[in-house]
C-alpha cells in the first residue's frame, strides 16, 4: 500500500489498521506504542478550557457491546504480536473504559505484562457531575511476547539518570499535552511529548523502528524524529493523518519545547 506521507525516517498510512497490519511482514518492528480507542463516546459531558463539552469523539470511539470491544482488542493485539520482533516490546495507553479488556487480551494473546504504569495528570478536567472523584490518571501497560527466549531491551541506567540517580518507579506525573504542542491542530486524546520521549528512550535504541497503529496526531512520530528512531503511523481518519503529516514535517519546532 502506498504511504500517505513518507520521508527518510517516517511513513504514514491512511488505512484500517487491521487491514494494513495483516499485510506487514512478521517480526520487523522493534517497539509498538498504541493508544487505541477508549470507547467512552457515550453521550456524556466533560470540561475543556473551562467549557462544558461532549465526550463524543467520533464513530471510531464507539462500540456497542462488551464482547465487541474485547474482540477488537484481541484482534489488533494478535496482529501486533505477529509483527513485533522476539525481543521487542509494546506499550498501550488507556483509561478504565478499555484498559482492563486490553490487559486480559494481552494475556490471552500470549504477551507478558511487565509493568503497569500510572500516569498521573497534574491538570485533569474537573468532574462536572460532582458524583465521582475527578479522573486524573491513565494506565500504560508495558509488555513483551511471553516466550522464554525473549529478552527485551530496557535502558535502565538512563531511566535511573533521568530520575535523579534513583530507580524509576511506575508512577509518572506530569501535565496533559499543552497548547504549544497543538499549534498544527489537536487530537482529542493527544499525548504529551515528554511521555512518548520517556517511553521511546526506555525501550529502544537509535535507528530502531517504532510503530503506532492508532497514531492520531503522531506524538509517537514526533518523538521518534527528535530521538532519531524510525517510525510508522497508521490511522483511519483523514484529518488525523493530515495532522500527523504537518507535525512530522515540523517536528524540529517541538524539539525546543
Amino acid at each position: 500500500m502506498e504511504a500517505y506521507f513518507e520521508d527518510t525516517t517516517s511513513k504514514l498510512f491512511l488505512a484500517d489498521t487491521f487491514d494494513l497490519l495483516s499485510n506487514f511482514p512478521a517480526e520487523f518492528v522493534d517497539m509498538i506504542f498504541a493508544d487505541p480507542p477508549y470507547f467512552l463516546s457515550n453521550g456524556g459531558i466533560s470540561c475543556s478550557g473551562g467549557k462544558v463539552v461532549s465526550v463524543n469523539k467520533g464513530d471510531w470511539d464507539k462500540i456497542y457491546s462488551l464482547d465487541a470491544k474485547h474482540e477488537f482488542n484481541r484482534t489488533w493485539l494478535r496482529l501486533c504480536r505477529k509483527i513485533l520482533k522476539p525481543n521487542g516490546t509494546i506499550w498501550i495507553s488507556g483509561t478504565f473504559h478499555n484498559i482492563y479488556s486490553v490487559g486480559m487480551a494481552l494475556e490471552q494473546e500470549n504477551f507478558k505484562i511487565m509493568n503497569n504504569i500510572t500516569w498521573q495528570k497534574t491538570n485533569p478536567s474537573p468532574n462536572l457531575s460532582c458524583r465521582y472523584f475527578a479522573h486524573s490518571t491513565e494506565t500504560i501497560l508495558w509488555a513483551r511476547k511471553n516466550d522464554k527466549s525473549a529478552r527485551h531491551f530496557f535502558n535502565y541506567q538512563l531511566m535511573k539518570e533521568i530520575n535523579g540517580g534513583k530507580q524509576m518507579k511506575d508512577v509518572w506525573t506530569g501535565p496533559s499535552a499543552p497548547a504549544k504542542e497543538k499549534t498544527h491542530g489537536k487530537h482529542p486524546t493527544q499525548k504529551p511529548l515528554y511521555l512518548l520521549n520517556r517511553i521511546i528512550l526506555a525501550s529502544t535504541n537509535e535507528n530502531d523502528l517504532v510503530l503506532d497503529p492508532f497514531c492520531g496526531s503522531s506524538t509517537t512520530g514526533v518523538a521518534c524524529k527528535i530521538l532519531h528512531r524510525n517510525y510508522i503511523g497508521i490511522d483511519i481518519q483523514p484529518e488525523f493523518i493530515e495532522l500527523s503529516r504537518e507535525r512530522l514535517i515540523n517536528a524540529n519546532e517541538f524539539a525546543q519545547i
